[in-house]
């Protein structure tokens, strides 16, 4: 397999774009094969790096996904990329081992009631998939990433309050199975900074800051708070999705993940340069307005505009991402909390 911090270096911020899988997952209406193609080319121009581009789910019940192995070849040339996609069941596992997938995602829920409804499994045995699915690459030789999201992290639609120990010793035995990356989501946007950064610092004193990421939902209009507190906790991989695109089927309402835009915008004023160029990155959203005119995309970078003459918001000194600790210089960050 690959290292882990081949993927995602431990000396940056990464920021990872779903929204070609998490995005379209509840769409009615979705973009052609070509448009995702032209999706991924224009934002790997603007400097993004990590995608999730779609599941290994059947194409019979969700077509938005049946050209994902054709999707992934646009990655096979691209080795500075990196591309993941999600898997609920064995059979998923082994439709992903035949392709260059560099990653596979996997779902445990942070409570019962939700795991039985997502994927109709006990947490226990979404953990023995995790086990399954990191026993057949070794076997396979296949190089891919097992990566595990710990869904409902900070509260559940169905049975409410999730306590921290419980995600914590979720997150520990996902190790103990042999992922390679965990990941906290707040899958129906319940979270206030404070809940993000106390259970994001409690993991990165568990796993360190290379192996864990946050997901955030834009529910109630906490994403990019909550993402500003995961960061000063430690976290250094984001989710988002261009235009905000995304939701739960268990959260009506839901307006979808944190806005990718935002996000960018987020980490460079905190001093963590992301090298993704704003303006070229706002230009993408045509693509989804043309092949999803239905759907309502969010963002205040959108809204507001990129500043103007704001050298990080072109792009510019791509290489010179920040040096952790902490992904700034250290001589003139002053901690916030």
């Amino acid at each position: 397999m690959m290292p882990v911090e081949a993927a995602y270096p431990t000396d940056r911020i990464v920021l990872r774009e779903v929204g070609l899988r998490d995005g379209l997952q509840l769409v009615k209406a979705w973009p052609s094969t070509d448009q995702k193609l032209d999706w991924l080319a224009q934002e790997c121009a603007a400097g993004v790096t990590h995608f999730e581009v779609g599941s290994f789910l059947p194409a019979s019940r969700f077509p938005q996904f049946a050209d994902l192995p054709g999707l992934l070849e646009f990655f096979r040339t691209r080795p500075k990329l990196h591309a993941s996609a999600l898997v609920l069941n064995e059979r998923g596992i082994d439709d992903a081992f035949t392709t260059n997938v560099a990653e596979i995602a996997c779902v445990v829920s942070a409570t019962e009631e939700h795991s039985q409804a997502n994927i109709r499994r006990s947490r226990s045995e979404a953990i023995d998939l995790v086990r399954g699915a990191v026993a057949k690459r070794n076997a396979t030789g296949h190089r891919a990433l097992v990566s595990v999201g710990i869904a409902m992290a900070f509260g559940c639609s169905i049975a409410g309050d999730v306590k921290s120990e419980e995600v914590l010793n979720l997150v520990e035995r996902c190790l103990e199975a042999g992922a390679d990356l965990v990941g906290i989501a707040d899958t129906v946007g319940f979270a206030g900074p404070d809940q993000v950064f106390e259970l994001s610092k409690a993991v990165h004193l568990l796993v360190g800051s290379g192996r864990f990421s946050v997901h955030l939902h834009d529910t109630r209009g906490m994403a990019i708070a909550n993402a500003s507190a995961a960061l000063d906790a430690g976290c250094r991989i984001l989710d988002g999705s261009l235009g905000g695109l995304g939701g739960c089927p268990f959260a009506p309402g839901a307006t979808g993940n944190a806005v990718f835009e935002d996000l960018v915008f987020l980490c460079e004023t905190k001093g963590y340069r992301t090298g993704i160029d704003l303006h070229a990155l706002t230009d993408v959203r045509r693509i989804q307005q043309a092949a999803m005119p239905a759907e309502q995309l969010y963002g205040a970078i959108a809204r507001a505009g990129v500043p103007k003459n704001i050298q990080w918001a072109k792009g510019e000194n791509r290489q010179q991402q920040a040096q952790v600790q902490g992904g700034r210089d250290e001589e003139t960050y002053i901690p916030t909390r």
